[in-house]
């Protein structure tokens, strides 16, 4: 297999530019839709929260089972296509909309595409990457993935100032990019032939596949959704920026700003993971989630709500990609697929509950109040980490 001069195989490159054209068009629906839910169609703070909470956890059931059937077959590349392709036919259903009834039609469909797609693509990156390079495919990927979320916000902004405001215009425009992605995957992913080594004899997880996850699988996941009920949906970011006085076509500037740092952070940190180790790095992301939430408690302000925005996105950038690294490190290649699933049902669930209870604290408290939960329950996640790493490091000292 051709390598690039990083080491890392070039399907793993075309693996994110293929979640770079997709992202690019979410995240230009993204940055629009909560305004377009609320200004539009009438829809209150818990209804999108509602609608955001169900649709990535209908993306998380998915991903388990898409997960699992990708071990089964022993093949990921047919359930990307089938996933990215599903993804890319709900992007027109956004620009015709007369109820949120659709909407929330749309956001299911196209996050149940996401799903499909999400667990083998993960298990696909460790099929491909050399083992040393994990944490940089990861983080490579991510870093691809998350420049397609400047696109796209930045692409919505162009068609809003454009068209004087006109959302579904911008929602059409959207659906470009979304079409190539299914292409480039089609055309330029290779995956490595792979044995199928599981008996077809189901889709669940039996108890001796459960014991062969190891604590670090285990201890990802139980980060994962402790900082989930932290983070919420993104889409509270572009709310926020709505309440401290953004007009509708700047509100995505502050998508922008967390996908800029987000999108820069992402490939340094994974890289530095494969030489340092994880769960530092991991910690000290956690720390910069604290910050972003207090900085957006406080904001008065659009720099404030930037500056927290950017906070965010690099917190997103030294967390994302090393959850995903630890949990390819700590399963057997053949139940990779299975893990991932796993793992994003866990983080979904915990995002269905962090979504609409951040609806509720904001219609019922206040701005404020949603982001100063989520800081809450970071601290309480990093309290949990950093007792795990003095285990660790107390086991070391006694068996050395």
């Amino acid at each position: 297999m051709t390598i690039l001069h990083t080491g890392i195989p070039r399907s793993v490159w075309r693996l994110g530019f293929v979640s770079l054209l997709m992202d690019a068009s979410s995240e230009a629906i993204h940055s629009l839709l909560p305004l377009f839910l609320v200004s539009t169609l009438g829809i209150g703070t818990i209804g999108v929260g509602a609608i955001e909470g169900i649709a990535e956890a209908a993306a998380a059931m998915t991903k388990l089972v898409s997960g699992r059937l990708s071990d089964r077959m022993a093949r990921r590349k047919g359930l990307l296509l089938w996933g990215y392709g599903l993804a890319a036919l709900t992007k027109p259903v956004f620009a015709l909309a007369p109820a949120a009834a659709w909407v929330l039609a749309a956001r299911f469909a196209d996050r149940v595409g996401k799903g499909i797609r999400g667990a083998p693509r993960d298990a696909l990156v460790a099929d491909i990457a050399p083992s040393p390079l994990l944490g940089a495919a990861y983080g490579l990927r991510q870093s691809l993935d998350t420049v397609g979320a400047v696109i796209g916000p930045l692409l919505a902004m162009a068609m809003m100032a454009a068209s004087g405001g006109a959302y579904r215009l911008a929602f059409w425009a959207a659906a470009f990019p979304a079409a190539a992605s299914v292409l480039v995957l089609w055309l330029g992913v290779h995956e490595p032939v792979r044995h199928r080594t599981l008996p077809a004899r189901g889709l669940r997880l039996d108890r001796s596949e459960l014991a062969v996850l190891g604590s670090g699988y285990w201890l990802a996941a139980a980060v994962a959704m402790t900082m989930t009920l932290a983070r919420f949906s993104e889409a509270f970011l572009v709310l926020r920026g709505r309440n401290v006085g953004m007009a509708p076509a700047l509100v995505p500037l502050a998508m922008v700003a967390m996908n800029v740092v987000y999108a820069a952070a992402s490939y340094p940190v994974g890289r530095l993971s494969d030489r340092m180790g994880r769960r530092g790095l991991l910690g000290l992301g956690m720390a910069v989630l604290v910050a972003a939430d207090c900085v957006l408690a406080a904001a008065n302000g659009i720099a404030l709500v930037l500056a927290g925005a950017a906070l965010w996105g690099l917190h997103m950038g030294m967390t994302q990609g090393l959850l995903s690294a630890m949990v390819a490190d700590s399963v057997p290649g053949n139940l990779r697929g299975s893990a991932f699933g796993l793992f994003h049902l866990l983080s979904g669930i915990a995002l269905l509950a962090a979504s609409v209870l951040a609806g509720w604290l904001w219609n019922a408290v206040g701005p404020a109040a949603t982001f100063l939960a989520g800081a809450a329950f970071t601290l309480a996640a990093l309290a949990g980490l950093a007792a795990t790493l003095r285990q660790k490091s107390q086991g070391a000292a006694n068996n050395p």
